[in-house]
Formats: C-alpha cells, structure tokens, sequence
C-alpha cells in the first residue's frame, strides 16, 4: 500500500495491480490491525492528512483487517525475528490463515511459517495460464 499512495520507485505498478486484483475479488486480502496506524502515519508525515486518511479508507476497502490480541503477540516474539514489527505481520497471517504474505521486502521475512512474496509473484499465480 506504501508503494501505491507514496507511488515508490519500479514495485508501483505492481502494487497497483495487486490491489486491484484484491478489490475485483481475485483473492481476499487481509492487514495486520497495527500496520493501518503505520500506514496512516506515513503518508500523513509525507502528502497530509487528506492523503492519509484516503489510503486507510482505500486499504479498509479493499483487505479485511487481522485483529491482534496477547497471544498473537506472544507468537511475534517466539518468531524470533530482528524486526519485530515483521513478526508481528507473520502471525497476523498465521492468525487469518493466509497462503502468503505480499512484500517486497522478502529478505526479513526469512524463516517465516507463511511464505513471502513479492506483489508481482502474487500477481502471476493470480493470472490463469493462457492455454497453450
């Protein structure tokens, strides 16, 4: 979502057609309750409250939101990973039961029980094979 509304470098157009997908219903997507405050506090800290409070309320369209509780945050610690705030995403998708997490940032998810993969990755098992 960061990539789209703060339109970042070559991962945009991916991005984009990632949550198009997910708003026509190819799949379901989901966000971790804590990255919606990040988000918020992102995009306000660069293009405003106006900006922010769009993408939020484009994001909440689109995706379901993963609440968290004490025990999801337990599980993010037993993870073990250096970021926590990445192990926190790895067990709101266990939480949910989601087949994969979308980031291009797959290197710090590395261990992960949920497997990780770029918006364009996810884009390709989106798109039916063309018959040959």
């Amino acid at each position: 979502m960061l990539d789209v509304v703060l339109k970042r470098g070559p991962w945009y157009r991916d991005a984009v057609t990632l949550l198009n997908a997910l708003s026509a219903g190819a799949a379901q997507g989901y966000v971790a309750s804590h990255a919606i405050a990040t988000l918020y506090y992102l995009v306000n800290k660069a293009n405003g409250r106006v900006a922010a409070v769009t993408a939020v309320t484009d994001l909440l369209g689109i995706c379901a939101v993963a609440p968290l509780g004490t025990a999801d945050f337990q599980r993010a610690l037993a993870l073990g990973f250096a970021d926590f705030e990445d192990a926190v995403h790895v067990a709101a998708a266990l939480q949910t039961g989601c087949a994969f997490i979308a980031t291009r940032n797959t290197a710090d998810f590395k261990g992960s029980p949920v497997p990780v993969r770029t918006a364009g990755e996810l884009l390709s098992l989106l798109r039916p094979t063309p018959p040959a």
